[in-house]
C-alpha cells in the first residue's frame, strides 16, 4: 500500500506575519530608491540632511490651545513628526503628525493647496511611520482638532519597516526587545523616561542643598570590592592584566573622603555576574553617598528624604500611586527596627530568651531547618540573615530601615558601639523588597585589614563573592580616614518603589536573552 504523502505545510502566524513585513519592506525601499532618486524634485531624497523646521508640535498645541472649531490663524508654520495615521481619501488626505513627547498635531493634504501632483505623490509615497516635514497655515477642523493646512511637504526620513499596530497592546517581550517601538507606541513608556531623568535631578539637587559634591569613580577596576557579590572579568590589552568591572564605587569615594571630600557621592552604573528577576538586573544603577562625622544614624535620615524629595519630583505627592493603582504612602517618619530584635519577636521565643549574636550556629541551624530554610553556610550571621527574611520580611509594609546587622556578614562596617557581634548597618524595605542600605563606615585600618583577611580566606575556600585584600584601600585609611556614614541606592529600585513598575520597566534597555 502506498505510504500517504505528508500534509503541506501550513504556515503558522509568525510566518505570516514576516512575509507581510517583509513585501512591506520591499515596497517602502522601492519608495526609498525613488525618493534618492527624484532627491531634488522631492525635497533631498529619503533621507535630507535637514528640513526647515520652525515649531515643534508640543509648541504649537500649547500656543494654540482652545481654538474654536472650523478657524484660521492666519498663521504658516513648518513642523515635522512620525506619520502614526493616515487617512488618503480623494481630493483630501489626512495624516495624524507626532513628536518625541507623543504629541500630535493633524496635517490635512488637499488638492487645491499643494496640486494634483504633489498630493499623488504623497498618496504614493508616505507611509505610517515615516518622517514627515509639512509647511502651511495653522487652522482647527470642522471638529476643532488642530491642524495644519499643508502647502509643502517633504519625507525626513523615510522608515522602511512598519510599525506595529498602535492600536493593540505590545507584548512585554516585544516592548522591552524594541524599547524604541515601545517610546513610539505607549506614553507610559515615555513617561518612565522621564520619571527616572526627574528622579536623578531630583537626587543631585537634594545632594546640592546639602553641600555633597559628586565625583566619578573607575568603571574598571584591578580589583573588585565594596560589596559582597560576583564580579564580570575582562582583560586590558594595553596593560596586559586582568580588570574587574566594578561591582560597588564604596573603595574609591572612601578614598575621597580622606582626601577631604567630607560630603560626597555617586550615581554609577554597577555590574554584578549574578541571576536576573524581577528586581535585579546584571547591569544597573547605583547612587552611593559618604559624610564624614556622619554615621548609620544620620545616613537614614538623608535616604528617606532622598527618597521623598524624589517622590514629590515625580508625582507630586508622597502618596504614590504604583501601576497597579495601588496607593503607597512614603509620608512621616519610618519605622526603625532591630534585626534581632524583630526576628526574636517573631519567632516567639519564650520570657527571657532572644536571638542575639553570641546564639550559638547550632541553635540557628535548628531554627533554619525547623523553617524549611536551606541553608549551609560557615556564618551564624547568614542564618540570622535568612531567619529574618523568612519569618519578618514578609509582614513588613511600611517603609522601614531594618537596623543592627550580624558583625561576620558586613566586612566593611564598623562594630555596634553597645552591641557586640553587631554591626552599625541598616537596610531599607519598601514593597518588600531591599532599596538602600546604610552604614557607620569602618574607618580603623587595623580592623579593616583583620576583616579583609577574613574575606581572603573566605575566598581562597572557593566563595565568589568574598572580597579580596585591598592593599591601596588599606593604605589610603592609614592616613586617617574620619567617622563617617555611608548609604547606597538601587536607581532602578527606587523607580520601582516611586511607580511600582518592575525593573525591566525601569530601565531604558535592559540586558535580555
Amino acid at each position: 500500500m502506498a505510504e500517504p504523502h505528508d500534509a503541506q505545510h501550513e504556515p503558522t502566524a509568525e510566518e505570516i506575519a514576516a512575509a507581510e513585513i517583509s513585501e512591506q519592506k520591499a515596497v517602502r525601499l522601492a519608495k526609498r530608491e525613488r525618493l534618492n532618486q527624484a532627491a531634488e524634485d522631492l525635497g533631498g531624497g529619503a533621507y535630507p540632511v535637514r528640513v526647515p523646521v520652525t515649531d515643534t508640535i508640543p509648541a504649537l498645541r500649547a500656543r494654540f490651545a482652545g481654538l474654536e472649531a472650523d478657524h484660521a490663524t492666519g498663521e504658516t508654520v513648518g513642523v515635522a513628526g512620525r506619520v502614526v495615521h493616515l487617512r488618503n481619501t480623494g481630493k483630501l488626505c489626512f495624516a495624524a503628525l507626532q513628536s518625541g513627547d507623543g504629541s500630535r498635531i493633524q496635517a490635512m493634504v488637499s488638492l487645491a493647496e499643494v496640486g494634483e501632483a504633489s498630493l499623488a505623490e504623497w498618496k504614493e509615497l508616505v507611509d505610517l511611520g515615516d518622517h514627515v516635514f509639512v509647511a502651511g497655515e495653522v487652522i482647527t477642523s470642522r471638529r476643532g482638532e488642530l491642524s495644519i493646512m499643508v502647502r509643502e511637504w517633504r519625507i525626513a526620513s523615510k522608515a522602511v519597516l512598519p510599525l506595529p499596530n498602535l492600536h493593540s497592546e505590545l507584548s512585554e517581550e516585544m516592548r522591552v526587545r524594541n524599547r524604541y517601538l515601545d517610546l513610539i507606541a505607549r506614553e507610559q513608556s515615555r513617561k518612565n523616561v522621564l520619571d527616572r531623568a526627574r528622579v536623578n535631578q531630583s537626587l543631585r539637587s537634594t545632594f546640592d542643598e546639602l553641600g555633597f559634591v559628586e565625583v566619578e569613580t573607575p568603571m574598571l577596576q584591578v580589583m573588585h570590592g565594596g560589596a559582597s557579590a560576583r564580579p564580570f572579568v575582562t582583560h586590558s590589552n594595553a596593560f596586559d592584566t586582568e580588570l574587574y568591572l566594578r561591582i560597588a564605587p564604596e573603595l574609591y569615594l572612601k578614598r575621597a573622603v580622606v582626601g577631604g571630600i567630607d560630603r560626597v557621592f555617586e550615581i554609577n552604573r554597577n555590574f554584578r555576574n549574578e541571576g536576573a528577576d524581577s528586581t535585579h538586573s546584571p547591569e544597573f544603577a547605583m547612587l552611593e553617598a559618604y559624610e564624614a562625622y556622619g554615621d548609620y544614624s544620620t545616613m537614614a535620615g538623608l535616604t528617606q528624604r532622598l527618597v521623598q524629595d524624589a517622590a514629590l519630583a515625580t508625582q507630586g505627592t508622597l502618596e504614590v500611586t504604583w501601576a497597579d493603582g495601588t496607593l503607597y504612602d512614603l509620608g512621616g517618619e519610618w519605622d526603625r527596627i532591630s534585626m534581632y530584635g524583630s526576628l526574636s519577636a517573631a519567632l516567639g521565643l519564650g520570657a527571657g530568651e532572644e536571638i542575639t549574636a553570641a546564639t550559638p550556629i547550632e541553635t540557628l541551624k535548628g531554627l533554619a531547618d525547623a523553617a524549611g530554610i536551606e541553608i549551609d553556610h560557615p556564618l551564624p550571621g547568614k542564618y540570622v540573615e535568612e531567619l529574618w527574611e523568612h519569618h519578618v520580611k514578609p509582614g513588613l509594609d511600611r517603609p522601614t530601615f531594618v537596623m543592627d546587622f550580624p558583625l561576620d556578614t558586613s566586612p566593611l562596617v564598623r562594630q555596634h558601639r553597645s552591641l557586640p557581634g553587631v554591626v552599625e548597618k541598616w537596610d531599607l524595605y519598601i514593597r518588600g523588597f531591599e532599596l538602600a542600605t546604610g552604614y557607620s563606615e569602618l574607618v580603623d585600618p587595623v580592623v579593616q585589614r583583620e576583616r579583609f583577611v577574613e574575606q581572603a580566606k573566605l575566598a581562597s575556600a572557593g566563595d565568589p563573592e568574598a572580597m579580596r585584600l585591598d592593599e591601596e584601600f588599606l593604605r589610603a585609611l592609614e592616613f586617617g580616614m574620619p567617622p563617617s556614614g555611608g548609604m547606597g541606592m538601587g536607581i532602578d529600585r527606587l523607580l520601582m518603589a516611586i511607580t511600582g513598575r518592575g525593573i525591566r520597566e525601569t530601565i531604558l534597555f535592559p540586558l535580555v536573552k
